[in-house]
């Protein structure tokens, strides 16, 4: 029997992979879609992005019910947490969204198809089943979008069920006493202010002076500041170098990042949240000839093609920002490419967000980022407690903050920390795609009462001269 064919063939079916295969398909390639999870979706619509942001959504109604809704004239009294229903909630999130992949896949005729990926060359791609059944089939082009997985340390073991990833922590069967996160980037502080306002003491480690290192200095103080007030404690420049149960308990062994004596902090568990690893073991990359940088990513040159002719790769496999969105972005270029096209994306306008509450957003350049390249610029801020909008809700924490170039007036970078954030910034990314300045975003409308208001004025502030202070 003759072995399938593909004019392009996705190796993962999350963010990258998925809409890929999906743009594919409609650009009229004949398009398959390996993927060894029994749900499509990868690690964002299966175990990451979704299910996160569905329990961060159900929590914060939690605190809301429990702790604010008086303030409102809303008087609620014996608000309990119903756990189990809460996690029922958000498989059924999960469970309904990986399901319309699979509707979109049979309707644009993408073959799914249902296994582990691995290269053999030629344009071959071994397939084994759970069952252990294996299958060849050959593609014109072959699309590297493994993903990622939790980047494992050193000393501790996980068990998903008292040392835990993010994996482990979106399945707690009861709230933990005390919680100790690991490591102060997005999915650490997400997932630790899920169980803080579920009714835990969260303990954040985090090797480095700051969190969200990445992101904007002064906002991310802010951020700081904010979530301390809520309950989280935080120990900045410290690491955990060792782990041992003790009975119900986990027995942590932190020392300071610079050096200095050592101390044991107890938790009932410990969410491992360093940051992410490019996922490729298996894949048979050496055997194909795919060459990889010094960070165990797959080297691909500005249009995604590996050095090996017909392998391509995307998301978190290759280079950049380990986020779903870049992923995506990456996978509808890349099958615009494979049919002729002239896919392209633009980093510099690639977003981050923290789903926290507030949110923390930011795009483009940071001021540290600025100064360390001798950039001249100009800053305008606004805060949301003076925005109507903001405190019309009682969500007044945060500030809007845009960067311009001192003389052309483009918009270089802006941060939002508020109410909204996430979907705020997607105002300047527009902004900077289309390369407008500040007096751009000023001029434009802005509906009021809105939170959007504070992006229009701090943009007014690029000049010196806002309205509202």
């Amino acid at each position: 029997m003759a072995e399938e064919s593909f004019d392009v063939l996705f190796i993962g079916g999350g963010p990258g992979g998925y809409i890929g295969a999906i743009k594919a398909a409609q650009l009229g390639l004949k398009t398959g879609c390996v993927e060894k999870r029994d749900a499509l979706g990868g690690v964002c619509l299966n175990i990451g992005c979704i299910p996160s942001k569905a329990l961060l959504s159900s929590s914060e109604k939690f605190e809301e019910a429990a702790h604010h809704l008086g303030a409102h004239g809303v008087k609620v009294s014996g608000v309990s947490l119903d756990l189990k229903t809460m996690m029922a909630r958000k498989d059924k999130v999960v469970t309904d969204l990986t399901k319309g992949i699979e509707f979109l896949f049979k309707k644009n005729k993408v073959t799914h198809l249902k296994g582990t990926g691995k290269l053999l060359g030629g344009g071959k791609v071994e397939i084994t089943g759970a069952d252990g059944a294996k299958q060849v089939v050959a593609a014109k082009n072959i699309v590297i979008a493994t993903g990622s997985d939790s980047t494992p340390l050193p000393g501790l073991a996980i068990d998903e069920k008292k040392i835990v990833t993010s994996t482990g922590a979106l399945a707690l069967e009861k709230v933990p006493e005390h919680m100790v996160v690991i490591g102060g980037g997005v999915i650490g502080l997400e997932l630790g202010s899920v169980w803080r306002r579920l009714g835990a003491k969260v303990t954040v480690i985090e090797f480095l002076d700051r969190i969200v290192p990445a992101m904007d200095g002064e906002l991310g103080g802010m951020f700081q500041k904010i979530l301390t007030k809520q309950g989280m404690e935080f120990r900045l420049g410290q690491k955990v170098t060792a782990a041992k149960s003790k009975g119900a308990k986990i027995d942590l062994t932190v020392e300071p990042a610079k050096g200095g004596a050592a101390e044991t902090v107890s938790a009932d568990v410990v969410l491992v949240s360093i940051g992410r690893r490019p996922y490729t073991e298996g894949l048979g990359l050496e055997k194909a000839g795919v060459a990889l940088d010094e960070k165990g990513r797959v080297k691909t040159d500005g249009h995604f093609a590996t050095n090996v002719q017909g392998i391509y790769a995307i998301g978190d496999v290759i280079a950049g920002p380990m986020l779903a969105h870049k992923a995506e972005e990456e996978g509808f270029a890349l099958a615009e490419i494979l049919a002729g096209q002239k896919g392209h994306v633009n980093y510099e306008t690639c977003p981050s967000i923290v789903y926290t509450a507030p949110e923390f957003a930011g795009v483009g350049k940071t001021e540290e980022e600025l100064k360390a390249a001798g950039v001249q610029y100009k800053v305008g801020k606004f805060p949301f407690m003076a925005n109507g909008r903001a405190k019309a809700a009682g969500e007044t924490d945060g500030t809007v903050k845009i960067l311009a170039d001192a003389k052309s007036d483009r918009v270089l970078g802006a941060h939002i920390l508020g109410p909204g954030a996430g979907t705020l910034i997607q105002e300047i990314v527009t902004a900077m795609e289309f390369q407008a300045s500040a007096e751009d975003v000023a001029r434009t409308f802005h509906g009021h009462p809105t939170h959007n208001e504070a992006v229009k004025e701090a943009a007014i502030a690029v000049t010196g001269k806002t309205l509202s202070m």
